[in-house]
């Protein structure tokens, strides 16, 4: 099954919680957070409080991407505001910092994610790969929405789900950045599973008809 992931980044803030149902009745399973801090990447997004509150008012699966700065420091918070899993990014700390963001998060009865950003070769994941629920495999640099898928990434996808397959195959394997119903398919044949989509459903006035098109080419994965 491929799962969709709306990112928040590009819903109306002024209507959070009624963008949140929309997607849910349009056919979406997750609801993706970027959650930026300014130092990690160059922008500022939302954070604890956003979460809380959407928490209050939606089933969706809240996928929490943290791209932020020795993330740590704030997993425990993330995950008691509400996160079912918190993805944290293999650049942002060392990896034994990492790995002990990974375990509080599994502590605290949440799933784990970790997340390279383009320049990052998927060796990188190694250390983790064994106790994450999900990898995230950026197609454009992370900051800003509405950029263009990144091609040259999807060499990486199908390494990554290589890998996966050797390691930890029920792990997710999702993809973000310039996700569309026309790059949709090409990551879905490289082995994603797990599709996060910003403007090309939040963007759209038919959003269920949005959602089925990203999810179109399912038959074909795997």
């Amino acid at each position: 099954m491929i799962i969709i992931a709306p990112s928040i980044l590009s819903a109306d803030f002024a209507r959070l919680g009624e963008e949140a149902e929309d997607i849910r009745t349009a056919g979406a399973e997750y609801l993706h957070f970027d959650v930026m801090d300014g130092l990690f990447v160059p922008n500022i997004s939302f954070g604890i409080p956003v979460l809380r509150s959407l928490r209050k008012t939606s089933g969706l699966f809240m996928d929490v991407h943290l791209m932020i700065d020795r993330p740590l420091r704030y997993v425990r918070a993330f995950c008691e505001a509400g996160a079912d899993l918190v993805n944290v990014h293999v650049e942002a700390d060392s990896a034994e910092n990492n790995l002990l963001a990974l375990e509080q998060i599994r502590a605290l009865g949440r799933k784990t994610g970790v997340t390279l950003k383009p320049g990052t070769p998927a060796e990188a994941l190694e250390p983790f790969l064994p106790f994450v629920d999900m990898v995230l495999v950026m197609t454009v640099e992370p900051g800003f929405g509405g950029q263009s898928f990144m091609f040259d990434q999807l060499d990486k996808i199908r390494r990554v789900r290589a890998m996966l397959d050797e390691v930890n195959p029920r792990c997710g394997l999702e993809v973000d950045g310039g996700i569309n119903a026309e790059t949709a398919p090409l990551a879905i044949e490289a082995g994603a599973n797990i599709l996060v989509a910003g403007s090309a459903v939040f963007g759209k006035s038919d959003r269920a008809a949005a959602i089925a098109a990203l999810r179109g080419h399912q038959a074909e994965w795997r």
